[in-house]
C-alpha cells in the first residue's frame, strides 16, 4: 500500500490525461472526478480507472476531440449527446444544463447518451445539492449488451450493475448524498477480488449455473451479479434500465460501430427539481436539519457507534485524506506507473 496527497495525484492524472492527446479542460474535469472519488473513499470510481482510460482512448473507444452537445431541448428538458467523450465531461455537461434550467424554471429533466464511464455518480447529486437542488440520477444500458447481473430468481445476466444516485440539500448539515450500485456489489471490486485472489461476501455474485459463490473466478467464467436486498433491488435495477436507456432513447444514440459494447447503449437521466418548490429555501432547510438531528439522536442498536446519514462516511473520509493522503493498493499504484511510463510521464 502507497499513500498519495491528492495534490500529487492529481498533477499525474492530469500529465497522463495530457500525455495521451487529452485537451487540458477535459483532463482537468476527469482529474477532478477521480481524485474526488479517491478522497471521499469510493476507490472503486478514482484513479482505480486511469490504466483503462488509457487504453480506452488508445483502442478508439473515447473520442479526445468530441464535445457534448445538445441535440433536442425544450425549457424544461434537454437531450445530449456525447460523441464518445469522456463520460466525466458529459455528464458534468449534462448536469450543469438541469440545474440551469431548474433554476429557472423549478423542475428539468436531462438525458444522456454517447458516452464512455461517467464515474461516481454521486458527484452530480453533489453538484446540484450544493445549488439547492434536489437530484434523481439513473444510470441504465450497460447491460445491453454486455450483461452482467440477474434479475431476481433469474440465471441468465440481463442488466448490469445500474447505479442510482439522489442528492437532497439541508440547511446547516451536510447534504444527504444516496449513491450505490443496484448489484450487490461494484463490478470494480469482483475485478480486484480476482486479481488479488480474494473472496467475496455471500450473495454478491453468482456462478454459470445459477449458484452463489464467494469465488470471484466463478464471476470470469460466466457468472452475474446479483441485486442486492433481492427482489427489492432487482425492482430498482429495473427502473433504472427504464429510466437510463428505455426512457432516454439511449439504444437510437448507440453507434454501431462503436467498440466498446459496455457503454455503447448507455443511458443516464438526470431529474434536477428545487428544494424550494413548495416552501421557502429557509423553511425547508430548517425542517431538513431538524430531521437530520433526529435520525442522529436515534440511540445506536448493539454492534453500533452511531446512527449515520447517507454521505457522511464520504464526508469523514475526505475530510480524513485530505489531511493524511489516499491511500493506494500497491497493485492499482503499480498499474498506474506502468501507464505513465508508456506515455513518457515520470512518476
Amino acid at each position: 500500500m502507497v499513500t498519495k496527497k491528492a495534490d500529487e495525484l492529481s498533477r499525474l492524472t492530469n500529465e497522463i490525461l495530457r500525455a495521451t492527446g487529452a485537451s487540458k479542460q477535459h483532463a482537468d474535469i476527469v482529474a477532478e472526478h477521480l481524485i474526488l472519488a479517491n478522497l471521499r473513499g469510493v476507490d472503486s470510481h478514482g484513479v482505480w480507472h486511469i490504466p483503462r482510460y488509457v487504453k480506452a482512448i488508445r483502442a478508439g473507444e473515447i473520442n479526445l476531440k468530441s464535445e457534448p452537445a445538445i441535440v433536442e431541448e425544450t425549457s424544461l428538458r434537454a437531450l445530449v449527446r456525447g460523441g464518445w467523450a469522456f463520460g466525466h465531461v458529459v455528464a458534468r455537461f449534462g448536469m450543469e444544463i438541469a440545474i440551469k434550467k431548474a433554476k429557472d424554471l423549478e423542475v428539468a429533466v436531462v438525458s444522456v447518451g454517447q458516452t464512455h464511464h461517467i464515474g461516481r455518480l454521486g458527484h452530480y447529486s453533489e453538484m446540484a445539492a450544493a445549488e439547492g437542488m434536489i437530484s434523481m440520477v439513473w444510470a441504465g444500458g450497460m447491460g445491453a449488451e454486455k450483461p452482467a447481473a440477474v434479475p431476481y430468481g433469474g440465471s441468465k445476466p440481463i442488466f448490469h450493475t445500474n447505479p442510482i444516485a439522489i442528492g437532497l440539500p439541508t440547511g446547516r448539515e451536510a447534504p444527504i448524498i444516496v449513491d450505490f450500485a443496484t448489484s450487490a456489489t461494484a463490478g470494480v471490486k469482483v475485478i480486484n477480488a480476482y486479481n488479488r485472489n480474494e473472496k467475496l461476501t455471500l450473495d454478491c455474485i453468482i456462478d454459470k449455473n445459477g449458484n452463489s459463490t464467494t469465488d470471484p473466478k466463478d464471476f470470469m467464467e460466466g457468472g452475474a451479479h446479483l441485486p442486492f436486498g433481492g427482489h427489492k433491488g432487482y425492482a430498482l435495477m429495473l427502473v433504472t434500465e427504464f429510466l437510463g436507456r428505455i426512457f432516454s432513447g439511449a439504444d437510437d444514440g448507440a453507434k454501431c460501430d462503436y467498440s466498446e459494447p459496455l457503454f455503447r447503449r448507455q443511458g443516464v437521466t438526470m431529474i434536477v427539481f428545487r428544494a424550494d418548490l413548495f416552501q421557502p429555501f429557509s423553511s425547508y432547510a430548517q425542517r431538513a436539519d431538524k430531521m437530520v438531528q433526529c435520525v442522529r439522536e436515534v440511540p445506536p442498536a448493539p454492534g453500533f457507534q452511531e446512527v449515520l446519514l447517507p454521505g457522511i462516511p464520504e464526508d469523514r473520509a475526505q475530510a480524513y485524506r485530505q489531511e493524511n493522503g489516499i491511500p493506494i493498493a500497491d497493485d492499482i499504484w503499480e498499474a498506474i506507473g506502468e501507464t505513465a511510463l508508456s506515455l513518457g510521464v515520470t512518476v
